[in-house]
């Protein structure tokens, strides 16, 4: 079976098509050489695959005759990928997070406003509000 086909069978790629992407950008490894989408793949090679920043190492055990249902994917092949590379990509996720939230895009006008507010508060007084803040202390 081709290593295009296996890998899409295998469910590392939603699409056949996505599977000869990455083998024709360089992504995917048999038994350490880099691969074209149409090499053959056979029982016991040792396959490296590139995908989302992890390199996914897997043994193939057998070859299946088309794509299998995901709960059958371990009769066909083996996953000998590292714990340490996924935790390598959660702390990616968490740096990503750090500098920009996700979907926070440019302030609005009500957060314009309330940014606005917060700079031209007087830290002076005595309940460190604005001047335009109701207090409900003051007006028993």
């Amino acid at each position: 079976m081709r290593i295009d086909k296996f890998l899409w069978s295998c469910r590392y790629f939603k699409t056949r098509n996505l599977g000869t992407n990455a083998c024709k950008e360089g992504h995917v490894q048999i038994n350490g050489q880099v691969v074209k989408p149409s090499r053959e793949v056979y029982p016991m090679d040792k396959i490296t695959v590139r995908k989302n920043q992890i390199n996914h190492q897997l043994t193939v055990l057998d070859i299946p005759k088309s794509r299998v249902g995901a709960k059958l994917v371990d009769i066909y092949r083996k996953a000998t990928t590292p714990k340490e590379a996924f935790e390598h990509n959660e702390l990616l996720q968490y740096s990503k997070e750090y500098y920009r939230k996700k979907g926070t895009g440019r302030p609005t006008k009500k957060d314009r406003r309330e940014i606005d507010g917060y700079l031209e508060a007087p830290s002076d007084s005595p309940t460190g509000r604005g001047k335009d803040t109701f207090n409900t202390e003051d007006s028993l």
